[in-house]
């Protein structure tokens, strides 16, 4: 159905793709896999006519044919769903479903159907909303699941979908893996970028695989396994990751009967040491994130007390948590981790300018080297520190984003989803300075969807299940049916005897 034959793609100082070739056909799953930076996503935009090659060309049922536009590549039946939401989150849901081509008569948009129409593809995906609620107020799983239903709306022949699980809960995932399967058996062709190679060795009928910017290899379905996609992703075997154990230190904070604004009737306790990393495990909504935003001051706290080195500690700006010596590292990278348009270099030593400026003038040698040394420390790859960050790949805007607050050597670490979209071989880099980071005495509180990682990295992990905690598991205590009963709600004795 598809042909991609030679594409070349080239940004400033960056070779995003050298002739890669690609095939699709139909009524297939394709998936395409590689680290960050290997070209995916550029390859992925590419088809989509979001941006347009160097070099080589594209086939549509034998036909050479030119994307040049996102509404060229839909006028020939292909829709891309975007790793980073594309939504307009001051509409409603279903004028996002059919943004452009919302049903009309005589000028005047017939609401009535437009909702209509739209409940049939949010219900195809799982999605129990109404048609008329604001994108604003979903979660970002939620979200995500509106640019899905979206997307199958346009009736696409081949479907694109980077990432599509990023932000996904388990049930959401199941449903999206549920969609998949329907559509393959309809003839729609889907092309599927993940990190996550247990869905791709689940999903994909074929698996491509790219490497700095190149094909590195082909596996079909009867070869797909774990250690074969991460050795043609990598160019080498990669050895597994487990959390070693580390001396834990006094306690640094203390939650008494702590109340979020999203769940105000639901009093948090707990405890974090020096040298510990605490997961925080639950299913999408169920408060994780909110947390975090509480712990650095963005929210304030609907009651209870926080307790830092044994003394009550009143947050009402992230500046009083910056000052008491946290940082947070938020889930949305693009939108508040990292400033795109802005330097390598001024990304990194931008929480630390206040620390750093005499009588008002900041300090450049000092930035300079201290964005030398963070940029090495973290392995950020770059063709220099002057770089943009909107060119950089996802895994190392994370970095850039978690360097930043590094620079001012913080003795608590708020991470929210870690290591969202980020290849193999980054994640182990992330986990391994997660665990230095730790042994240097540093608290580390972290939020994931990944059970994986809860697993490996956490020396304790919370379960939060609609705003409370639900239980605390001990490392030994460990397991995924015991994290995912507490996570729906069941007590810690149930999870036990589960």
């Amino acid at each position: 159905m598809l042909e991609a034959r030679s594409l070349s793609k080239r940004f400033p100082g960056v070779r995003a793709l050298h002739r890669v070739q690609l095939t699709l056909q139909a009524g297939e799953v394709l998936a395409v896999i590689g680290e960050n930076g290997a070209g995916k996503s550029t390859l992925m935009k590419i088809l989509a006519g979001v941006q347009e090659p160097d070099e080589g060309e594209i086939l549509l049922d034998g036909r050479t044919v030119r994307i040049d536009s996102v509404r060229a590549a839909g006028q020939l039946g292909i829709a891309l769903i975007h790793q980073e939401l594309n939504l307009a989150d001051n509409l409603d849901v279903a004028s996002n479903v059919f943004l452009g081509r919302e049903p009309q008569r005589r000028g005047f948009i017939q609401r009535h159907q437009l909702q209509a129409d739209a409940s049939r593809f949010l219900s195809q995906v799982g999605l129990d909303c109404a048609p008329s609620t604001l994108v604003s107020t979903l979660s970002l799983g939620r979200q995500q699941m509106v640019e899905i239903a979206k997307a199958l709306s346009t009736k696409a022949r081949i479907l694109i979908m980077d990432e599509p699980t990023s932000s996904l809960s388990q049930h959401e995932t199941e449903q999206l893996f549920r969609v998949v399967k329907d559509l393959r058996a309809r003839g729609v062709s889907v092309v599927y970028i993940s990190h996550r190679l247990g869905e791709v060795k689940e999903l994909a009928d074929r698996v491509l695989v790219l490497r700095d910017g190149e094909n590195a290899g082909e596996l079909s379905r009867d070869q797909v396994s774990h250690d074969a996609m991460v050795r043609l992703m990598v160019g080498r075997d990669l050895g597994r990751h487990d959390r070693s154990c580390c001396a834990r230190g006094a306690t640094l904070l203390e939650a008494r009967h702590l109340r979020t604004p999203a769940h105000p009737r639901q009093a948090l306790n707990f405890t974090l040491r020096a040298g510990e990393i605490v997961g925080v495990a639950g299913l999408v909504g169920a408060g994780r994130t909110e947390l975090l935003r509480v712990l650095f001051g963005i929210d304030r706290a609907r009651g209870g007390e926080i307790l830092w080195q044994g003394r009550p500690l009143a947050l009402r700006s992230p500046l009083d948590a910056i000052r008491a010596g946290f940082a947070l590292v938020p889930e949305d990278r693009k939108q508040q981790g990292v400033i795109l348009e802005m330097a390598v270099r001024a990304n990194i030593t931008l929480a630390s300018l206040r620390r750093d400026a005499t009588s008002g003038f900041v300090n450049q040698r000092r930035h300079d080297a201290l964005a030398e040394r963070l940029s090495r420390q973290l392995s950020i790859k770059t063709p220099s520190l002057e770089q943009l960050v909107q060119y950089l790949s996802g895994g190392n805007q994370q970095k850039v984003a978690l360097s930043k607050w590094l620079a001012l050597e913080p003795k608590l670490l708020l991470l929210d989803e870690p290591t969202r979209g980020i290849d193999v071989g980054a994640k182990q880099e992330i986990y391994r300075l997660m665990e230095e980071l730790a042994g240097r005495g540093m608290a580390i509180l972290f939020v994931s969807s990944e059970m994986e990682e809860v697993l490996r990295m956490s020396d304790r992990t919370l379960v939060m299940h609609q705003g409370r905690i639900t239980g605390e598991l001990a490392r030994e205590q460990l397991t995924e049916e015991a994290v995912l009963h507490l996570a729906t709600g069941s007590t810690l004795s149930m999870a036990a005897g589960a």
